[in-house]
C-alpha cells in the first residue's frame, strides 16, 4: 500500500476534504451504487470512488489480494479465479457495477457466510482517508500481521461513516474441490433442528436455504468428504447448473423468494434481514420467511410494524434490520443499538471524522 500516497488521484480527493470541511458541506461516498439501497438515506455530495481502482498487488501463494477502492468486484474476481481462489464469503451483486470499497463498507455476505466467515473476518488491512485529510493505514498484507487488525475491521459494515476506504488486503481461499447441493422436504422447526444438528457433526458443510418447506444443503470440500457426506445425510442430489444458479440468486437477492419480496414490496410490505441465534424458533410473522446461514439468518416478508418485527427478534435474541422497504414509524433502518453502543459509535466518528464530512446519517440518524 506504500504507493497509494502518490496517486494523484487520492491528492485531489485530499484537497477535496479539505474545501469539504472549510464549507461544512458533507460527502456522499459511493462506488457503483449498486447497494444504494441499504441504510439511511445519503447526505451530501456525490463521493465517487471509481476512478481509484485496480489490484495493487496479489500473492497467490500468499492467499492475498490488495486492491483499491474502485476496483470493480467482477474485476477482482476474475484475478482470483485465474488462480483457483475466491472470496469465501460471497459478497453479493445486487446489480452490476459492485466494488471492493463498498462491498467492505456495506458489510454484506452470502450463503457461505455460515461457515466461510464474514467480510469482517477477511480483511487483513487497509487505507483510510479520514475526514481531516489523512491517509491511515491499518494492519498488513499478510495474515501473521495483526498490528491494527480490529481497526481494519472495523470499516467492514461501517457504511462509509468512518472515511473513505481507499485501498484494502483481503484474505482469499482456493476453491473447494468439489460441491454438491442436497435437497430435503421438512417444515422449519424440523429444518431448524437438523441444521443445527449437522452443525454439531464432522461435515463438509459450506450453505443452506430453507423455504416453503423445501431445505437446501451446500457441501463444499475435499471430493471424499463431500461424497461421503452426501451419503450419510441422504436427500436428493441436484445437479450442478440449478444448484449453481440456486445459490447464485440467493446470494444476489434474484431467486424467486427475493422476486416475491419484491411484489409484496410494492403492496406495503418490507423485507428484513433478522439475525438470531441458530437455534431460535420461528419468528411467527404474518408474511414469508426464508432461513439461511444455519438458522442464524432470518429472511422476513411482512406488514408488519418495525416494533413487532423488533419485539419478535428481540423475544427470540435477535436483532432486525430494514434491507428493503419503507418505515412506518420514525426508527432506524439498522438494528438500534443500546445506549452503551451508540455512545462507542459516537466516539469512534469523532476520532475519524471529527466534522462529520463523511456520510452523516448513513448508518444510524444521530452518526
Amino acid at each position: 500500500m506504500n504507493t497509494l500516497a502518490q496517486d494523484p488521484t487520492l491528492k485531489r480527493w485530499i484537497d477535496r476534504v479539505a474545501a469539504a470541511r472549510a464549507d461544512r458541506r458533507p460527502l456522499a461516498i459511493q462506488g457503483g451504487g449498486s447497494k444504494a439501497f441499504y441504510g439511511e438515506a445519503s447526505a451530501g455530495a456525490l463521493f465517487d470512488t471509481r476512478e481509484l481502482r485496480g489490484i495493487s498487488a496479489y500473492e497467490p501463494s500468499e492467499l492475498v489480494i490488495t486492491a483499491r477502492a474502485g476496483t470493480p468486484l467482477a474485476e477482482l474476481e476474475a484475478a482470483l479465479a485465474e488462480c483457483g481462489q475466491y472470496l469465501p464469503f460471497e459478497p453479493p451483486r445486487f446489480t452490476d457495477g459492485g466494488t471492493v470499497g463498498g462491498m467492505v463498507a456495506a458489510g454484506l455476505a452470502g450463503p457461505s457466510r455460515w461457515m466461510a466467515g464474514s467480510v469482517r473476518d477477511h480483511v487483513l488491512g487497509a487505507c483510510l482517508l479520514n475526514g481531516q485529510g489523512e491517509l491511515l493505514q491499518f494492519g498488513g498484507q499478510v495474515i501473521k500481521n495483526v498490528a491494527g487488525y480490529d481497526v481494519s475491521r472495523l470499516l467492514a459494515g461501517s457504511m462509509g461513516i468512518l472515511g473513505v476506504i481507499c485501498e484494502v488486503s483481503l484474505k482469499v481461499l482456493p476453491r473447494p474441490p468439489a460441491q454438491l447441493t442436497l435437497r430435503f422436504d421438512c417444515d422449519e422447526a424440523e429444518a431448524i433442528r437438523r441444521l443445527n444438528t449437522w452443525a454439531g457433526q464432522a461435515l463438509p458443510l459450506n450453505a443452506s436455504a430453507w423455504w416453503r418447506g423445501t431445505l437446501v444443503l451446500r457441501l463444499a470440500g475435499a471430493a471424499p468428504a463431500v461424497q461421503a457426506a452426501a451419503a450419510k445425510l441422504g436427500g436428493e442430489r441436484l445437479d450442478a447448473p440449478l444448484a449453481q444458479g440456486f445459490w447464485t440468486g440467493l446470494r444476489d437477492h434474484t431467486d424467486e423468494f427475493f422476486g416475491e419480496a419484491a411484489t409484496a414490496l410494492s403492496r406495503g410490505g418490507a423485507l428484513w434481514r433478522v439475525s438470531l441465534p441458530a437455534t431460535a424458533p420461528a419468528l411467527d410473522l404474518p408474511g414469508d420467511a426464508l432461513i439461511e446461514w444455519g438458522g442464524s439468518l432470518r429472511w422476513c416478508v411482512t406488514r408488519e410494524s418495525a416494533a413487532t418485527v423488533r419485539a419478535a427478534a428481540q423475544a427470540r435474541g435477535g436483532e432486525a434490520t430494514l434491507m428493503r422497504g419503507k418505515l412506518d414509524a420514525p426508527t432506524s433502518v439498522m438494528a438500534p443499538l443500546s445506549p452503551v453502543l451508540m455512545r462507542l459509535h459516537q466516539q469512534l466518528k469523532t476520532a475519524f471524522d471529527p466534522d462529520r464530512v463523511f456520510n452523516p446519517g448513513r448508518l444510524y440518524p444521530d452518526l
